[in-house]
């Protein structure tokens, strides 16, 4: 049976880049025809140019602009992830906080250096962290923590990634 195999966040492994070549070079297509490898990875210089060139790619970009970048997350989220909050006023009400924050983070990038000093790569990721967090506390307080929830969002979450300030 051809099964499939994805390995994700190459970029990550920069060392074992020579070794994934040597395997993606030596794959048989003989041996089952519906086996399939499914790769994923920021833009790298140390990524194989063999294995892109002989790659079908897809790439995937945030979408351009508050309003679309908003309405793309909102469309990602599951609809019973709203519900299920024992306090989903509050909860829907933050989490647009959060989304229109991610939207900014995020479109600040199309500025170059005078949106950020260094090209961040903010993902969804970090948004769904915010999001778990979000849900998490609303749900632990009678009253809503928001003090914590500014700096774990803002400084642990997003600002974990900053390097230069």
């Amino acid at each position: 049976m051809g099964g499939w195999v994805l390995l994700m966040n190459c970029h990550l492994s920069t060392s074992w880049m020579p070794r994934l070549e040597y395997l993606v070079e030596n794959l048989d297509d003989s041996k089952h025809r519906d086996f399939r490898l499914w790769l994923t990875s920021m833009p790298d210089k140390n990524f194989p140019v063999s294995i892109l060139q002989n790659s079908v790619k897809m790439t995937l970009e945030p979408p351009s602009g508050l309003k679309q970048n908003c309405l793309g997350t909102y469309q990602s989220i599951d609809t019973d992830e709203f519900e299920s909050c024992s306090k989903p006023h509050v909860f829907k009400k933050l989490l647009w906080g959060f989304v229109f924050f991610h939207a900014i983070v995020q479109d600040r990038r199309k500025f170059g250096p005078i949106g950020w000093n260094i090209q961040y790569a903010f993902m969804n990721e970090d948004l769904t962290v915010c999001q778990r967090q979000l849900k998490m506390l609303s749900e632990l307080y009678d009253f809503v923590p928001y003090d914590v929830l500014n700096y774990i969002g803002a400084e642990i979450n997003y600002g974990g990634r900053v390097t230069d300030s």
